[in-house]
């Protein structure tokens, strides 16, 4: 495992540990392509291969629409939301070549599909994120390589909306058919495609989105 927050890795990986799993925090520098490089290789080292990588790292620190935006914002979040996936899947993808097969999931997001104001580079970034999950699964399968996305609706987040009122969680739950998703959710499907039970799915995109990529839960006007 890898992200921003050491401390809530390393718990994750302690509490693995203790249920009779094995599990290592490895911290990396996803801005550029020599640390996703490093960071492939670290994460294999204890456990002699990576057979799953999950690409779930994004950056949109300034985002704003494209008359506005910094360059400094844009290349930012093009390069840990977009660039550090390919690069991560360009160091995963020989091993699991060398070992018959691999799954690579990527993390992405209905703003992939649907214009979102002011997130000019997340929105690009994710667009690039789900071609490049089909470019992958195309140019890897007769190698055993299979690339998937995932597509999550407003996940709830205990941090972000700590403070989420009644009318606002309203608003946002009319936006879905289902019930608001939780990062479990999305794990569980993230799972289910890097599993041997998606053998024969790739180069999809699957919404966890409370059906809201599908059809408005709530009426305009």
């Amino acid at each position: 495992m890898t992200g921003r927050d050491a401390s809530r890795g390393t718990t994750v990986a302690e509490e693995i540990e203790r249920t009779g799993g094995r599990a290592a925090f490895v911290a990396g520098d996803l801005s550029a392509r020599a640390g996703c490089t490093d960071l492939v290789r670290r994460a294999a080292a204890p456990f002699g291969s990576v057979d799953v990588l999950v690409n779930n790292a994004v950056d949109a620190q300034g985002d704003a629409r494209v008359t506005d935006i910094g360059e400094e914002a844009w290349e930012r979040c093009l390069r840990v939301t977009l660039s550090a996936a390919a690069w991560t899947c360009a160091a995963a993808i020989p091993g699991m070549q060398a070992r018959g097969g691999g799954a690579i999931v990527n993390v992405s997001s209905r703003a992939a599909e649907r214009g979102t104001p002011g997130l000019a580079a997340y929105s690009a970034a994710k667009g690039g994120l789900n071609a490049l999950t089909r470019q992958i699964a195309a140019d890897y399968a007769a190698d055993g390589v299979r690339c998937n996305s995932v597509t999550p609706g407003y996940v709830l987040h205990e941090e972000r909306d700590r403070d989420l009122d009644a009318t606002k969680r309203a608003r946002v739950e009319g936006q879905h058919l289902l019930r608001l998703a939780t990062a479990t959710d999305v794990a569980q499907a993230v799972l289910f495609l890097a599993s041997p039970e998606a053998a024969t799915i790739t180069g999809i995109d699957l919404p966890v989105s409370g059906g809201s990529t599908t059809a408005r839960a709530l009426r305009l006007g």
